[in-house]
Parts: structure tokens; C-alpha cells; sequence
């Protein structure tokens, strides 16, 4: 079992699903974007989901497209991504997944890249752009270091591709809860149910669901049906509007899933 499976485990033990919280490094600057992640994990966030700033975020709503702009701007280099990882994982034993573009690990080489994760203390990564039948040199590296590998599945995914993503898949399937860019909805695609139960059909161990979350309502209601629940642009939006302090609350609130936390988010 890897740290991301055992981490999802600990929390069905507890009767609650995982909490993945996903936050850009080097926004706003590398030292607060470390510390940020650790008040992730020190409010209960079950897994840290580590994103790398890219030019050309296809997947990204205006709110993390923002946030990873400004790390840009500030001379984020990859060099970055493993100098906050070991920090993080110093600091807290909390599993973190780098979500990253497929190109900045081409570009810096997918061995190396791989390599440079795990003597950080990363636990794998989530590729959004990049097929399992196109990552055949990522899958290589991830069974050689143990790193997990996610992949996504889509609600316009069929039989066959999900039959591809669970069995390429270690940690978790990356369920995407509706087509489109990240952020914030006021209702979550019905489609995700219905993914995350052709997902367990095909063999899924573990199926987390991301985009659109944004409040404690639908984490508790993702719960319900799926292995963790991914949140992003509220955490970010927190963390720019009110710093660790705000981050730290949001945190706590969506971990809970209280009625107050619904409140405290839409105010």
C-alpha cells in the first residue's frame, strides 16, 4: 500500500473520506507557499496536492491561472518544486502528490524528474494532460521508485479507456467531476456519482473526485459516494484573501463539512 492509499485508508477508518487539498507552489512566494501546505496538513488535509506553475494551464480556472501567473513572474524555477517538497515533507507526514503538465517533466526528464521527487520525500504524481497508453516512460519510473502515478477518467470516458485508467492508475483515479476548467460551482455534476460507481465496476480501489468543489456541502456530499473528495481554488482563493491564518480555517471547515463552514466559505 503506498503512503496515498494508506492515507485514504486512515481516513474510511475514521468514517470520513479523505480531504486532498491542492495548492500552487511558489504562490505567493516559495517560503509562503511551503508553509501554506504545511497549515494544510497541521488542519487535516489527508493529502497535499503540490501544483508547479505552467505557462499554459489548460486546466485551471481564472483563480489558480492567477496564482501560478504570479509564481511565474517571481522566477519560480522546477528547481523549486523539489526544494518545497522536502521541506513540506520535513515538516509533516503528510503524502504529496506533484499535479503537473506533462511538458516541464519532459523538459526536465522524466527519469530524473521522477528520481529528484523521491529523494524529496514526494509520493507521485497527478498528470492531467497525459494519457496512460502516451506514459509509457512515466510508468516505468513510477514502478522502478514506487512513486504513485494518477491518472484522470472523465464522465465522456468509455468502458474501455476506464478499464486503461484504473489498471495504469496507483493511489487514486483523478475523477473529474465535469467537463471543463477548475473552480468553483454551486451544484456538482450528477455525472460524478455515476463516474465514480463505473469506476469501482472496472476495479477501482480508490476514486477521488476534484473540480468544482468548493464548499463543505459538497465535500460532504463527494463523501458520500467517493474515496476523497479534491479541493483547490477555495484553498488558493483563501490563502490570497487572508493569508495562512484564512487557509488554515477554510481548511478546517472543509475537512469538517459543518454547516458553519458552508457560511463561512459564501461570506
Amino acid at each position: 500500500m503506498s503512503r496515498v492509499e494508506d492515507a485514504i485508508a486512515k481516513a474510511h477508518n475514521e468514517g470520513r473520506g479523505a480531504f486532498v487539498g491542492y495548492l500552487p507552489v511558489g504562490y505567493p512566494d516559495l517560503e509562503t507557499s511551503i508553509q501554506a501546505a504545511i497549515t494544510l496538513a497541521r488542519n487535516g488535509a489527508d493529502v497535499i496536492e503540490l501544483g508547479p506553475p505552467y505557462s499554459d494551464p489548460v486546466m485551471d480556472g481564472l483563480v489558480i491561472q492567477e496564482a501560478t501567473q504570479h509564481a511565474l513572474a517571481a522566477g519560480f524555477k522546477i528547481r523549486d518544486l523539489f526544494t518545497a517538497v522536502r521541506a513540506i515533507t520535513d515538516a509533516v507526514d503528510v503524502p504529496v502528490l506533484v499535479m503537473t503538465y506533462w511538458n516541464p517533466v519532459l523538459q526536465y526528464g522524466v527519469d530524473r524528474y521522477a528520481d529528484d521527487l523521491l529523494a524529496a520525500g514526494g509520493a507521485g504524481l497527478i498528470t492531467p494532460d497525459v494519457t496512460p497508453e502516451a506514459a509509457g516512460e512515466w510508468i516505468a519510473a513510477s514502478e522502478r521508485t514506487g512513486l504513485d502515478r494518477v491518472f484522470l477518467a472523465a464522465p465522456t470516458s468509455t468502458d474501455e479507456r476506464l478499464d486503461l485508467v484504473v489498471s495504469s492508475s496507483t493511489g487514486f483515479v483523478y475523477t473529474v467531476s465535469t467537463m471543463g476548467i477548475t473552480g468553483e460551482r454551486a451544484e456538482l455534476d450528477r455525472a460524478a456519482r455515476i463516474l465514480v460507481e463505473r469506476l469501482k465496476a472496472h476495479g477501482a480501489n480508490n476514486a477521488c473526485v476534484g473540480i468544482g468543489i468548493s464548499n463543505a456541502g459538497q465535500v460532504n456530499g463527494v463523501a458520500e459516494y467517493a474515496d476523497g473528495a479534491i479541493v483547490g481554488t477555495a484553498l488558493v482563493r483563501a490563502l490570497r484573501d487572508g493569508g495562512l491564518e484564512r487557509l488554515a480555517e477554510v481548511t478546517r471547515s472543509l475537512v469538517a463539512g459543518t454547516p458553519s463552514a458552508q457560511f463561512s466559505l459564501d461570506n
